[in-house]
């Protein structure tokens, strides 16, 4: 049996870039810096960024472009690609190791906020007033952008006819 699943969580180090493939098909690629901090063996403090290519299509890649911007915190879990081609100025041949992405879940919003477009997850819940990031935006007058709309109450699991 071979598995190959990537699951990432950092921060945008670019913008977006949204493309459509002949097709019709949307194609949105970002890049995500992930740190990571350990002791050497004197006891001091390491540091380390690894940066991850990502690649997203349909739906979510609309959302992702729309949705996310440079700094944004993001959890990708996907596959990962090795893709090849020849240079068309140098003629030399070229690799690129990327994560074609299943599931793209938006993280916080620097200002403290949730991010209710996740594509993947539904919206959560914000300490203030306990609606969802997508109720909170339907109070605030903006456009939900087709947003699912929850309950506002809790489920009972005796409710569920199955």
């Amino acid at each position: 049996m071979y598995f190959n699943k990537a699951i990432v969580i950092g921060n945008l180090t670019r913008d977006p870039e949204m493309k459509a493939l002949p097709s019709g098909i949307q194609v949105t690629s970002f890049a995500v810096a992930t740190n990571r901090v350990w002791k050497d063996k004197n006891g001091a403090k390491q540091e380390s960024t690894d940066y991850h290519n990502v690649v997203v299509f349909g739906r979510q890649a609309e959302t992702a472009a729309q949705y996310l911007k440079k700094g944004a915190s993001v959890l990708v879990e996907g596959r990962m690609q090795t893709r090849s081609w020849d240079d068309k100025t140098s003629g030399e041949k070229k690799y690129r190791t990327e994560i074609v992405a299943d599931r793209v879940q938006f993280g916080p919003r620097r200002e403290g906020g949730a991010v209710g477009a996740s594509t993947g997850a539904p919206a959560s819940k914000t300490e203030k007033g306990g609606k969802g990031a997508a109720g909170a935006a339907k109070d605030a007058g903006a456009d939900v952008g087709g947003a699912i709309e929850y309950p506002e109450e809790e489920i009972n699991a005796e409710d569920i006819p199955f």
